[in-house]
Formats: structure tokens, sequence, C-alpha cells
């Protein structure tokens, strides 16, 4: 009895969580691999391994000829041969003879060894892709290992997964023995084994933090609808709650501001604003782009786009720094922002307007004026009727139209400048 190899195949399959009737197979498998590479790859082996005993059993089986008709000694016998070992057969008939495993010689042992390491380890591996690859969006723990490709291999404990550089937050850093948490953003099977990618830096790390933290989140009550981050300096997150009696803002922050604190320190200081979502988008920017004061939104469907009137004194606190809360805002909403204060909006709308009755008085269309250099009243009034003729293609009887409506509407914008004048003077 082979009570070593029943042995290990049983601490194996307990150490490695491998499949005990998976690895028989591969044992099996790999033997007869040895033998056919030892006799023919001609021969009809047949491997089988012997669960009360422990021992592998293998036989070749070869078919009956007439005597003198052998023609190929790896898958035929001569009727006489085979009578000696069965007295019964006859030809056509199908004889099988145990072979040995000994008999193999140690370069036979010694390959059938690397295949059933090379299949163990296929196998291995296979289990944990398909352990690793169902928890990709999961918040997974490990130790830092050494540096690669510019990022850090991290033991997960059954396998290594690789921190990439562009997936860590910028100026955090590692050194061998650090634990580190993080998110399974991917898994690849590579020739070398699955491939576990872990991120720090992704924005659904920070969402399943808020879950893992806030028990509101977790269960469903509370929803995180979208995260926007600049990793390790500010980040966006639009909360909605399911039920009226819930505040999604105050369950996220939870009591003394505990939950929150708990997500920050975990990404060593980065700010987080949490925003109640909308499914009104005016509404949503608004929130979007505390800390600022909005006044108005002017919202463009078609272009995907919004246009945002600030106060003047507030447009530093829109746009925030370096462009920051604006370019967070515009990823959160998963619209362009546009950010104008009241002075500039005014202006420009005045002006459009302008424009727009002048084309509409002329019949000509704006994008000719605008296409001709024509910005302003105050450029189609210098122009001459000769340049207007060969610039906007018009006749002498629409250029007079044209005269007329700037003359109509050149005392409002006098007045407006009066006005303006009349409140400097006041201040």
């Amino acid at each position: 009895m082979n009570l070593e190899l029943k042995k290990a195949i049983e601490q194996i399959c307990k150490e490695r969580g491998l499949d005990r009737d998976m690895l028989i197979d591969t044992l099996e498998d790999a033997v007869r691999t040895s033998v056919l590479r030892r006799f023919s790859e001609n021969a009809d082996i047949e491997v089988n391994y012997n669960d009360e005993t422990g021992d592998i059993e293998v036989f070749q089986f070869k078919i009956v000829v007439a005597d003198g008709d052998v023609s190929a000694d790896d898958t035929q016998i001569s009727l006489t041969e085979a009578r000696q070992h069965d007295p019964t057969v006859q030809v056509d008939d199908e004889v099988g003879f145990r072979v040995k495993v000994s008999d193999l010689g140690r370069i036979a042992a010694q390959s059938a060894k690397q295949v059933i390491i090379q299949r163990m380890r296929d196998a291995e591996q296979e289990i944990i892709y398909e352990e690793y690859k169902d928890r990709v969006g999961e918040i997974t723990s490990g130790i830092v290992q050494r540096r690669e490709r510019g990022g850090w291999i991290i033991n997960l404990g059954r396998t290594e997964a690789i921190l990439p550089k562009e997936e860590q937050i910028p100026r955090e850093h590692y050194k061998r023995g650090d634990r580190v948490q993080s998110l399974i953003i991917d898994v690849r099977k590579e020739g070398r084994g699955p491939q576990v990618i872990i991120s720090r830096a992704h924005r659904d790390y920070m969402a399943a933090l808020f879950k893992r933290e806030v028990p509101e989140v977790d269960d469903g009550v509370v929803q995180v609808m979208s995260v926007a981050r600049d990793p390790g300096s500010r980040a966006k997150v639009a909360v909605y709650s399911r039920e009226r009696d819930v505040d999604p803002v105050g369950a996220c922050v939870g009591v003394r501001g505990s939950r929150i604190q708990n997500i920050v320190q975990e990404l060593h200081g980065e700010r987080i604003d949490i925003v109640v979502w909308s499914p009104d988008i005016a509404a949503y920017a608004r929130n979007a782009l505390a800390p600022a004061l909005v006044l108005r939104i002017v919202v463009d469907d078609e272009e995907n786009l919004l246009e945002v009137i600030v106060p003047d004194d507030q447009l530093t606190n829109a746009i925030g720094r370096k462009g920051q809360n604006v370019k967070l805002a515009a990823r959160l909403l998963g619209w362009k922002v546009d950010i104008f204060t009241e002075s500039r909006y005014k202006e420009a709308n005045a002006i459009g307007h302008g424009l727009e009755q002048v084309a509409s008085v002329a019949e000509v269309p704006i994008e000719n004026l605008i296409n001709a250099g024509y910005t302003s009243l105050d450029k189609l009034r210098e122009a001459s009727d000769e340049e207007l003729m060969k610039n906007l293609v018009i006749s002498n009887s629409r250029i007079s139209d044209l005269r007329s409506a700037i003359n109509f509407l050149a005392p409002v914008v006098e007045n407006t400048d009066q006005n303006h004048n009349q409140d400097e003077d006041a201040d």
C-alpha cells in the first residue's frame, strides 16, 4: 500500500483548497503522459488511482492478431503471446497488461512529478481567479511586499495583487510591511497566474468606504449616486435618501462627524463634500457647487451644458482653487459647466439680445453678423453702408432696415449707460 501518496493527496487538498477528484485526475493524467513518452504516443494506456491502497495502477491494452501479423508492437500482440496471459483470448480481442510504475524509470518519474506540480499550480490559479473575479468592487486588505514597475505588490494572503502607480493616492508613501486597504478593480488571466489589480484612487473605493462605514448606505436606505475625486485632495459625493425621515447627509456624517472622519482618516485627510442628489439638474448643480452661492442656472439640454450665474464676489468660491470645485462638480453631474458672474452674464446677454433684434428686423441671420465680425451694436453702427453691403451681401433696403433697428435700440443702450454713470457718481 502506498500510504505516503494517499497522505500527500489529502494534505495538498487541505492546505491548498484543491478539489480531491480534480487532483486525482491530474495525477492520473500526469502518469499517463509519462508512460506514453516512455513507450509510444500510439499506445493505449489507462491509469487509475486505487483509493483504498493509495497505489497508481497502469494498464496497457493491445489488440490480438494472428501469429506473424504483428505490425505495431505498441498496439498489437500475437495470439500465441496473448494466450500466455489469457488462454481464452481470440484474434481481435483486446488484452490488458499491468505496467509497474517503478518500471517507468527515473526520468519518466521526474517528468510525471513536473506535470503534476504544473497542473496543481494551474488548478490552484484557476481557483484563485474564480474566487477573486467575483470580488471586484470589494475592499481588501494586504501587506506591502515589494516594488514592481512603479507599483507595489501587495500580499492578500491567498495571492498577490498589484497597486499600480496610477491607482495610488498622490503623495502617499509605502514601505515594506505596511498594511494597506484598497479596492479590487480588476482580475485578469495572465501567463503567470491571475493578476489582481487594486486601487486606492478609484472613485468606487470611496463609495465602498461609505457602504462600509454608513449602515444606511449598506442597507440601501441611503444611496451613493455619484462620486468625483481628486485623490488625496478633495472629493464630492452625491447621496440620496429613499426615506423622507432619513437625512442622507446626516447619516453619512454621523454623530459628531464620526463616520465621515473614519473615511477621511483612511484617505489621509482627503476633503469630502457630501452633496444631496436631485433629479432636477439645476437643483443638483446648486448643491454640487457648494459652498458657492448660485443665483441662477440656465440648462441647455441639447449641448448638455449648464450656464451658472453667481454673484460677482462668489466667482472664486464657485471655481475653486485651480478650478477644482467646478471640475469636480462637472464630473459629479456629468454635465459641462460654465461659470459667469452676474455682471458679466448681463453684459453678454444684453449685447446678444440687441444683435438678435437687429438681425430680426433686417431679416439677416445673426450668424452672418457674427461671422462678419459684427459682435456688438457699436461695431454695426460704425460700419459704412458699403462695408455692410459687402460683408453681409444685402441690398440697400436691408441696410436701411438695419440702420433703423440700430437707431431704435441706440437710445436704450445710451440710457443704460447714463444710468450706469449716474450710479457710479452716486457711489
